[in-house]
Parts: structure tokens; sequence; C-alpha cells
């Protein structure tokens, strides 16, 4: 196993020149890139075979990346996100939440759904934290899946197709047993509230 500084290194440097990475994420392993990056979220979308119309969501580690993408965000987004980062000792029984607000910027448009909303989840898991601390930029997360088939749980069960179509896979977290998907909430500006997934 390697250590998480070669492995936040190996995957910026890939991620910087356009690549995509097989990583694992706060919830199940993901695919991702630069989220401003245009051609490597084509490759995402082609890898998975999915419809480009299906936006994907992005992670962000703390509240100076999200005004950068949101000029305005809810209030209530920002105590939901308190009640699903508890302290460390409580994080195993936490599900992680993904909130989808409107007007995003500063982000690929390939991004970005037809009703100008993007799903957006904070993250404290470390290799994800540091990666985004040395991209300064929002990570595409999307699970390791051809579109339409099941979601894995672990690394063992992401198929080859996926494993040989990414320009890098972080060796960490190998036989980590993912938790499931995150709680996914729409929140409008005027504060309408929608729960996608529980």
């Amino acid at each position: 196993m390697s250590d998480i500084n070669t492995e936040v290194h190996n995957a910026y440097e890939v991620i910087k020149n356009g690549g995509i990475i097989l990583y694992p994420t706060d919830t199940v392993w993901g695919i991702g890139c630069d989220a401003s990056n245009e051609e490597a979220v084509k490759k995402i979308y082609d890898l998975k075979q999915r419809d480009d119309s299906k936006s994907m969501i992005v992670l962000m580690n703390g509240e100076k990346m999200m005004y950068n993408v949101f000029s305005a965000i809810p209030d209530l987004a920002w105590e939901i996100w308190d009640l699903s980062n508890p302290t460390d000792g409580e994080l195993e029984k936490q599900k992680a939440t993904t909130l989808i607000l409107d007007n995003p910027r500063n982000v690929a448009s390939n991004i970005i759904a037809e009703d100008k909303t993007l799903g957006v989840r904070l993250v404290k898991e470390p290799f994800c934290f540091k990666l985004m601390e040395r991209m300064k930029r929002p990570l595409v997360s999307t699970s390791a899946n051809v579109s339409g088939n099941v979601t894995p749980k672990t690394f063992k069960e992401i198929s080859p197709e996926i494993i040989k179509g990414v320009d890098y896979v972080v060796n960490l977290h190998r036989d980590k047993v993912c938790k499931n998907p995150s709680t996914i909430i729409k929140l409008s500006l005027d504060n309408q509230v929608k729960i996608i997934r529980k």
C-alpha cells in the first residue's frame, strides 16, 4: 500500500494534465477529474457510457471552494452539512450528504445539469481533501461503474473495463468495503427542499 502523500502527488500529476483517476471517496470508489476541465469530464461520460444530460457530482473541501463555484448558498445548506459532518468519533455512523444547488460557475459546462444546478458534497476524507488542496479546484466524483450497472462496494467489484479506462488508479483503501452512496437533497435558493435519494 502506498502512502497518502505519494498517491496525492501521483493523482494530481495525472489530473493537472487532463487525465481521469479511479479513487476512494468518503462513500464508494469514484471516477474523477478536474471539475473545470470539459475534455476530462467528457472522458468520464464516455468511459461510463453515460448520457451527458445526466450530470455528475463534484467534491469540495471547504467554504472557500464552495463560494468560488456558488455565489449564493442557502444557510440551510451549511446546517445540513453540519449535521452530516459530525465529530470524528461519530463519522462511521453518519451518512454522507450531497446537495444539489443552483447556478454554479467556474466549472465545466458539461457537468452542470440542464436546470442550471450542480450536486456537491463537502468531504473530510483525507485523500480527497489533500488532493483538492493541491488542485485548488473541485473534484468530479461519479461511481466506478458503467452506467446502469450496480455500484461496486469494494475495489474488487470494479470492472476491468473501468480500471483499464482511467489514467491512474489510486493505491489506497483497496480492502475497504464502501458505505452506501450519499443521501441527495435538492436545495433551491428560495429554500425549497426535495429529497432525491435517502
